[in-house]
């Protein structure tokens, strides 16, 4: 058989032939419990790098792997997988598919949109914003999926204009004046533009392209403005605290204290970066990003038109919006630390992000959807609730709920086993060649460019555990490491299989690959640039970087291979 041919199976030629090549690892120390450790994780590593297997089947191998190995019991391995992270992830989860559900997240990204403005660069401001927004609370997918039609309605009624201007500039003022009374043909419209486009889906504009990666960047950082924006962020939450179970609590107030200024720094460079980039910013050929009149009137009658056909904000949306706003205020006064949190007062335990997301997530199940039970007094019929269980059951990401709790299970095997000690041991050699500067840089930059190719989610399991026994082998903050890391993990601009934002909107607008390679190179070194300049000035002074913490260092390093 050609080579070509064998390289079709080159998945299941991975699957076979990982496990054979690291098998020399546990056989030459067999009485090492840190050698079995490592081959499982290798092995989990280059699974999920490679995706050979969904990640989601590749990430229920700890269960298998560990007590085969003899790592960890299969009581131990199996815990991991629902932690208190992952209850908060699936709380946070179930009240932003609660969102979706009613429209809410439709109706306020068409409400800024209106208050922003309809001029090319307010406009992209306009997507900018709300995506931004919503990706802090509800899936980046979602979101994305969301605004992509909105946009592609906005530019068909653009490109709409240009038609009609460029046949009839002599009646312009009329057809005006017609599409201000509401009685323009909008289907014959729509037929000019057509037969322009000779019945093929034609590349993009630049402007459009700038439209289309706005969107697609809004969603990538607005997710890194909260704990639950990205399963990355809470894959972070619960190694951090499960490596470091003494160290001082990372929640959601100082998570955001430090994270929302950064991703709004970021999406104010995006902005700028495609503005530059594709629609003349500073140049004289943004002249001709200009916009007649008639044009900024169309752009803002389909907005106004898409609202309108939202109707009247409902009971079900009023009620939904009054429970998301009640989680995160529940999520940011827990322990807030500049004022002692309500958690202090209820109760003499510890309580956690998962306990209020599980509380919303139970009314939101019980609290009618409608004032039909006020009718239906004595009719025996039932009022429905704001959210049910099938929705739940068909858009909430279970896979991505396995592929944390198996980040966790590897986490524990390595802590158990001593093999996170070995690796501290190993990397204290990094501190005569490398400053933690360097390091931070290096670690940083490496991030950003696997999670081009690879899940984000995976390439965090991967990247932080390592990165918190460096910090531990040479004294510094863990967080110094692993903070920086996890957000590089959301800077995936370049590639369509980096992230589904990314996917979305190549799809939808047809654009070509060199233009997402060259915007996205570029927004990628931006945003580490902006990240190594606001971390270790704004993020060392309120996380505490500067001092050691002793609860971090391991004590009595020593191999046992």
């Amino acid at each position: 058989m050609p080579a070509k041919g064998i390289f079709v199976y080159w998945r299941s030629m991975v699957v076979v032939f990982t496990p054979l090549i690291l098998l020399p690892l546990p056989l030459l120390y067999p009485g090492s419990t840190e050698a079995r450790a490592a081959y499982g994780v290798l092995l989990l590593a280059v699974f999920w790098v490679s995706e050979v297997v969904p990640l989601a089947v590749t990430s229920l191998l700890p269960v298998v792997l560990f007590p085969v190995l003899g790592v960890l019991s299969t009581e131990q391995v199996c815990v991991s997988y629902l932690k208190e992270t992952n209850m908060m992830f699936v709380g946070g989860l179930i009240v932003a598919i609660a969102v979706e559900h009613c429209n809410l997240h439709k109706r306020i990204a068409l409400r800024v949109m209106m208050l922003i403005g309809a001029s090319p660069r307010r406009l992209m401001l306009g997507f900018m914003i709300p995506t931004m927004f919503l990706s802090m609370w509800i899936s980046n997918t979602a979101t994305t999926a969301m605004m992509v039609p909105i946009v592609s309605a906005v530019l068909d009624e653009l490109k709409a204009q240009e038609v009609e201007n460029s046949r009839r500039p002599s009646v312009l003022s009329s057809a005006t004046s017609r599409h201000d009374s509401g009685t323009f043909d909008q289907e014959t419209r729509r037929k000019s533009l057509g037969r322009v486009e000779m019945n093929k889906l034609p590349r993009p504009s630049q402007e459009s392209v700038a439209y289309y990666l706005g969107v697609a960047y809004a969603a990538n950082i607005g997710g890194t403005g909260t704990l639950t924006g990205t399963a990355t962020n809470l894959t972070f939450k619960g190694l951090y605290e499960s490596l470091f179970p003494d160290l001082h609590d990372l929640n959601f107030a100082n998570w955001m204290i430090f994270n929302v200024p950064l991703m709004l720094i970021n999406a104010i460079v995006a902005w700028l970066w495609l503005q530059v980039l594709y629609m003349g910013l500073f140049r004289k050929a943004g002249r001709r990003m200009t916009k007649t009149r008639e044009q900024l009137q169309a752009v803002e009658e389909v907005i106004a038109a898409k609202y309108r056909e939202l109707g009247p904000m409902t009971f079900h949306e009023g009620s939904v919006m009054s429970l998301f706003v009640a989680v995160v205020l529940l999520w940011f006064f827990r322990a807030p630390e500049f004022i002692p949190g309500w958690a202090e007062y209820v109760s003499d335990v510890k309580i956690k992000d998962a306990t209020p997301a599980v509380l919303i997530v139970f009314l939101l199940f019980v609290l009618p959807a409608n004032l039909d039970f006020l009718r239906n007094r004595g009719s025996g019929k039932a009022t429905a609730a704001l959210l049910n269980w099938k929705i739940v059951h068909e858009k909430l990401p279970w896979g991505l709920v396995l592929l944390i709790g198996g980040g966790f299970a590897m986490a524990s095997a390595s802590r158990e086993s001593g093999l996170n000690k070995l690796i501290g041991a190993q990397l204290v050699t990094l501190q005569g060649s490398m400053s933690s500067t360097a390091i931070l840089v290096v670690m940083c930059t490496a991030a950003t460019f696997l999670t081009e190719v690879s899940s984000n989610t995976a390439i965090a399991n991967i990247v932080l555990p390592v990165l918190a026994e460096t910090a531990s082998a040479m004294e510094v903050h863990p967080l110094y490491f692993m903070i920086p890391a996890t957000l590089c993990c959301s800077y995936a601009f370049m590639l369509p299989v980096a992230t589904p934002p990314n996917a979305i909107v190549m799809a939808a607008s047809n654009m070509r690959p060199s233009d997402m390679i060259k915007a996205g190179m570029g927004m990628n070194v931006l945003c580490l640039v902006t990240l190594f300049i606001v971390f270790p000035t704004l993020g060392s002074w309120l996380y505490g970087l500067d001092v050691f913490p002793p609860e971090a260092a391991h004590i009595g390093v020593q191999s046992r291979m």
